[in-house]
């Protein structure tokens, strides 16, 4: 009997035992969703939607009114230039051109007329001076009384006047003619514009009138048609919102889909971006035309597009999930997993005053291309013989080629010697870059004393070829999208997580481009296979940290340590990246 009350004795306490672990790991282990590093590619897009329309299209009117006669077009007709596709009633038009003919001839038998009258006053004209002179020397010889002379100066006076009436006569006959024949003309072309011709070949996409309708053409002349000139090359009118519209390039690819071919996918190349803004409820967008070849008319004027530019794209490059670049582990998350809570994440950490200096880093190893550097330790406490702490890397920075510590101010820990730059991957990205981003370089790697010959000599092998002498003159562009600077290259940092031996270990990163999925990895830490955490699910009550203990009043956090003392100086340069 007793030694089945130790038993049971025995058992009650193993299970109590069993019972305070469970409770105090707070249940089950949490599950570490990851994710692997892929090789393949990236493409940087922009999206927005566009209607497709023709590269031409027409309005095809008319210029007079009248009633429609006939037809010779229709939706979808296929027309070419100068055939007739419509004609209005044409009988007021050719009435007023016979009326007007008529008073075209009247006017010709005027200016004969007076043309008659003017011969005939200068034949007036000429006996009168004969008379004046027979006169003039009967009278000299006193042979004519001077009242007979007097009269006979008298009519050639009077004949000269008629003279000269007569020619005007004349000349307002010959403008009456030519007004007349002006006015024949006017009619001529009315009665021509009766017939409505196909100003451009292509393919009729809208008709508006039926026969028998009435076309007034007053202030604006009426569209009848509206041909497109050929549907064989097409544009899209895409709306590129204004945060965007700085990374559109004239030359880009574009790919798109319409919904009524949602497996299909088509192409295009920008061909321009526009500088008239457009605002609907306060949003600004700019228009940019795509061209796009339609060889088999799939695509039809009207058609909304879903456009995707592309900006950037990267092959065959490392890829690191964007879900593992967001995901930030909690202090709960490290309880979870039973871990010290590194200091960047500790909830207030680092907020007292400036802590001794931190731990120098390790030597990294010897990079390919990079100088030797020793880190020299750093006393625990600093003094005047000090240098000051390292600068801590800035997010829009250029990597670094040497090593260093991290100013981790509010950190608790100093980071690291960080390794330098990979030379086969520097040198891939720097033959990637214009000539102007490539002196950009080379002069921020002479700032950090590093050895750029190879740099160097590779701009002047890139740059021989194609040599010629720069003008000062800026060079002459048809528009201004010729004047576009290109786009420059981005490098930004990130941070992932791996979870090896249980434990969560943070990797910082260089990122390239990004998909909105996947980023480019330009660092060398992480490769082709590793897996990178993206969350952790399955925690369950609120575990206790390692190392903390819990307080007795809720409302009293557990208490702060002082603050973390600058990062340690660098170490040598290590393995590039």
């Amino acid at each position: 009997m007793k030694r089945l009350i130790t038993i049971l004795l025995i058992i009650t306490a193993i299970g109590a035992g069993a019972g305070a672990i469970y409770v105090r790991r707070g249940g089950p282990e949490p599950q570490v969703n990851t994710a692997p590093i892929t090789r393949g590619d990236i493409i940087d897009t922009v999206g927005a939607t566009g209607t497709l329309q023709a590269v031409t299209t027409v309005q095809v009117g008319s210029q007079v009114s009248g009633n429609i006669q006939w037809l010779g077009a229709d939706f979808n007709s296929i027309v070419k230039k100068g055939q007739v596709i419509a004609r209005l009633d044409p009988s007021l038009f050719d009435a007023q051109l016979q009326q007007i003919r008529a008073n075209l001839t009247q006017a010709r038998a005027n200016l004969t007329k007076a043309q008659s009258d003017l011969e005939r006053t200068k034949v007036q004209l000429l006996d009168a001076q004969q008379k004046y002179a027979r006169a003039k020397e009967l009278a000299a010889r006193s042979l004519l009384p001077q009242s007979d002379l007097d009269a006979a100066k008298t009519a050639v006076d009077s004949a000269q006047a008629s003279l000269a009436s007569q020619q005007a006569t004349v000349q307002q006959a010959q403008a009456a003619v030519t007004q007349s024949q002006a006015s024949v003309n006017q009619s001529q072309v009315n009665l021509d514009h009766t017939i409505i011709a196909a100003p451009i070949d292509g393919i009729v996409t809208q008709r508006n009138v039926d026969v028998g309708q009435t076309v007034a053409a007053s202030m604006q002349a009426p569209t009848l048609f509206i041909i497109a000139a050929d549907l064989t090359k097409m544009q899209v009118n895409a709306n590129i919102d204004e945060s965007d519209v700085g990374r559109i390039r004239p030359g880009q690819h574009v790919t798109f889909r319409v919904d009524a071919y949602p497996t299909d996918t088509f192409e295009g190349i920008v061909a321009q971006i526009r500088l008239q803004p457009v605002v609907v409820q306060n949003v600004t967008t700019y228009g940019t035309v795509i061209d796009v070849p339609n060889p088999q008319l799939k695509l039809k004027p009207g058609m909304t597009a879903n456009v995707k530019v592309e900006i950037a794209k990267r092959t065959d490059v490392l890829r690191v999930p964007t879900a593992a670049l967001r995901f930030r582990p909690t202090p709960e998350v490290f309880a979870a997993l039973n871990q010290e809570v590194p200091p960047e994440v500790q909830p207030g950490g680092g907020r007292g005053g400036r802590g001794s200096r931190g731990s120098p880093g390790a030597q990294g190893s010897q990079g390919a291309s990079a100088p030797s550097a020793t880190a020299a330790p750093s006393p625990s406490a600093p003094s005047a013989s000090n240098s000051g702490p390292a600068p801590s890397p800035d997010s829009g920075q250029a990597p670094r080629e040497f090593g260093q510590g991290g100013d981790h101010r509010g950190g608790g820990f100093g980071g690291g010697g960080r390794g330098g730059f990979d030379p086969a991957r520097m040198m891939e990205r720097f033959k990637s870059m214009s000539p102007d981003e490539q002196q950009q370089f080379i002069a921020r790697m002479k700032d950090r004393g590093a050895d750029t010959s190879a740099f160097e000599q590779e701009m002047k092998a890139s740059a021989a070829p194609a040599h010629k002498p720069k003008s000062s003159a800026p060079q002459a562009a048809q528009t201004i999208d010729a004047l576009f600077a290109p786009l420059p290259v981005v490098e930004t940092r990130g941070r992932a997580w791996l979870f090896m031996d249980h434990q969560l270990k943070p990797v910082n990163l260089r990122l390239g481009i990004s998909d909105g999925t996947n980023s480019e990895v330009l660092s060398t830490e992480l490769q082709q296979g590793m897996e990178v955490v993206t969350g952790v699910t399955g925690i369950g009550t609120t575990r206790t940290l390692p190392g903390q203990g819990g307080t007795g009043n809720p409302l009293m956090p557990g208490g702060r340590g002082p603050g973390g003392g600058f990062g340690g100086p660098g170490g040598g340069p290590g393995r590039g990246r």
